[in-house]
């Protein structure tokens, strides 16, 4: 059985929203480990003298958690009346 875990970034770029979601979820990968997917879930932009200025994403960044190490229970010792 696998569990995920879903978190959100925001990630920007100069060039484009595509690029901005590349760029998002490639550092998301160096800091997380097991990322299996995203989804954008919003875009933006920033404005400096009538023109776009940067392109922003909200990405829903989903990874899977590593599984639980299982520990083995110790026999407990009866004691004896």
């Amino acid at each position: 059985m696998s569990v995920a875990r879903v978190t959100e970034i925001i990630a920007s770029s100069k060039k484009s929203f595509e690029h901005a979601t590349e760029s998002g979820i490639k550092r998301a990968s160096e800091t997380l480990s097991g990322v299996v997917g995203a989804w954008v879930k919003d875009q933006s932009v920033t404005v400096k003298n009538g023109k776009v200025d940067e392109y922003r994403v909200n990405l829903m960044i989903s990874f899977v958690l590593k599984d639980k190490p299982v520990r083995k229970k110790k026999a407990s010792k009866k004691k004896k009346k």
